[in-house]
């Protein structure tokens, strides 16, 4: 469901199709999707850098994560207030962060944006969708799927997270994952 309250409260249906289709691609690989801790990065079992706040998803666990994303959805607002342009430049604080992650990890961490509701981004927003065009360009978000576009991409994307998950699969065991916790 969606955050809101009364009549507006109603399924989150772009965030119910993405988690869907990154379910059924991911092959049971386990995946985060509502995540409950600050997505946190390590180097020898030793916290080397969080983000600031809760991403909206994360391959495999918000620990590590070779993926993360975040999913902008808008519907049933009447008018265009400061929630969506929060939501443009945490964003970008989140890209800015996993710039220094990169460092911190020497790889590379897919950040993603998805966004939906043309009313939204083409006709009260167009300033905020060109920021997400600059954080593109600035190297902030890896990519970002648009509307329908998920349907498509999602299963292509996550071709590279599995492939990087190959590699790296060994940080993911459970008793890496709980050393890394404790």
């Amino acid at each position: 469901m969606n955050k809101q309250s009364g009549e507006k409260k109603a399924v989150a249906y772009f965030t119910a199709i993405i988690n869907m289709l990154i379910e059924h691609s991911v092959g049971g690989i386990s995946t985060i999707y509502d995540p409950r801790q600050i997505t946190a990065f390590t180097k020898a079992n030793f916290p080397a850098r969080s983000l600031s706040r809760r991403v909206d998803g994360s391959f495999p666990h918000e620990i590590n994560p070779i993926a993360i994303w975040e999913i902008k959805e808008y519907y049933y607002t009447t008018t265009f207030g400061s929630r969506i342009a929060d939501g443009v430049y945490e964003t970008m604080l989140d890209g800015y962060e996993l710039q220094d992650a990169r460092k911190i990890m020497d790889r590379d961490v897919f950040h993603y944006l998805m966004i939906d509701s043309r009313r939204t981004w083409w006709q009260m927003g167009i300033p905020y969708l060109c920021r997400i065009v600059d954080m593109l360009h600035m190297g902030l978000i890896t990519e970002c799927l648009v509307g329908k576009e998920v349907v498509t991409r999602i299963p292509e994307i996550i071709i590279d997270w599995l492939s990087m998950y190959e590699k790296h699969k060994d940080e993911f065991t459970d008793n890496q994952l709980q050393l890394t916790l404790s």
